[in-house]
């Protein structure tokens, strides 16, 4: 058998302790999870989301790696969020409102007009509202993480008539998502909601299927909604949030050293998606008026009184509980 000198040796290890080395480096994670949402890899949420899942790889040394799926690739909401409570999807953000249609809590925060500005809405979700809405969300083996994402207040449009008064929102067919909240209050302010998921919005007013939609501003400009839609209005009349949710076993699996860096790095990206929407709702109006749509800015009060007179108010407070609606008006006042 040939002698290996002691050259041949150091070079052959030093060889060897490389390949290890090299294979470390190319192992696996220890946890991979998917995350997924319904917005374009251009929004905030999504860029945000990119940003954070690459903090958490680095900061977990590669032991927890979270794969990102924009753009409703993964399914549309209803589909994903069954996936997540199956737990083939780890992590997804959500709106209450559609989250309601499990954890009917979730809801609370839509309320119809409750909303004047994001002055009270912050205070309301980072404190006792959004926590009692997250104490019931872990009622359904989910996690929410403390701080609630940006979708923005919402608008209306139409293809064939601007909606300045309830009047003319009278028989209107307008997509809203797969929610009770937002169903039971386009009916009643008179119109015909027809749910449909949002990766199917473009399709369904393009062929007429629904006049109008509402969305926030930068959705309207991001999707193209504008090129289906003639008349903007910009009524406010839903503040809308992505609660960023986890699959409550897979998110109790993780060690907890884990768990604080997800927890850590999601919190600083919720602030800063934030930022962003609120930085890129400033200049989206005028870009939507350069592409054409003709825009309004209705009174508003008149929809809150058709709303208060409808029973609309009585009914969801009923719902709610006395206990839920106080802790909501002690942050937007007096409701109908």
């Amino acid at each position: 058998m040939r002698k290996l000198t002691r050259r041949q040796f150091v070079v052959g290890a030093g060889a060897a302790f490389a390949s290890v080395g090299i294979l470390r480096k190319a192992r696996a994670a220890e946890f991979t999870y998917k995350y997924a949402n319904n917005m374009s890899a251009t929004h905030p949420s999504s860029v945000r989301a990119t940003e954070m899942a690459e903090a958490i790889k680095r900061d977990s040394n590669g032991r927890l790696e979270i794969q990102v799926f924009p753009n409703s690739q993964l399914g549309g909401d209803t589909d994903v969020l069954a996936q997540l409570r199956a737990g083939a999807v780890q992590f997804f953000s959500l709106s209450g409102l559609i989250l309601a249609t499990l954890v009917p809590a979730a809801s609370i925060s839509g309320i119809g007009f409750a909303w004047k500005s994001y002055k009270e809405v912050w205070p309301a979700m980072d404190g006792d509202l959004g926590k009692f809405i997250r104490d019931e969300i872990a009622k359904f083996n989910l996690y929410a993480f403390d701080k609630i994402w940006d979708n923005g207040f919402r608008q209306i449009t139409s293809s064939t008539r601007p909606i300045v008064t309830p009047a003319d929102l009278k028989g209107f067919k307008i997509r809203v998502p797969v929610s009770p909240m937002w169903t039971s209050m386009f009916t009643a302010l008179g119109a015909s909601p027809v749910g449909i998921n949002w990766n199917e919005v473009y399709s369904a007013l393009q062929t007429k299927i629904a006049e109008g939609q509402e969305n926030p501003v930068v959705l309207i400009e991001l999707f193209k909604i504008y090129e289906v839609q003639k008349y903007l209005s910009i009524t406010n009349h839903m503040w809308d949030g992505f609660w960023f949710l986890a699959n409550g076993e897979t998110w109790r699996k993780l060690p907890k050293d884990l768990q604080e860096i997800a927890t850590r790095r999601i919190s600083e990206a919720a602030l800063k998606q934030r930022a962003d929407v609120d930085a890129l709702n400033q200049g989206v109006a005028k870009k939507l008026a350069e592409r054409g749509m003709d825009i309004r800015t209705p009174d508003t009060i008149p929809f809150r009184e058709q709303l208060k007179s409808a029973g609309f108010y009585k009914e969801w407070k009923q719902k709610f509980g006395d206990s839920a609606w106080s802790m909501l008006e002690r942050y937007s006042g007096p409701l109908g």
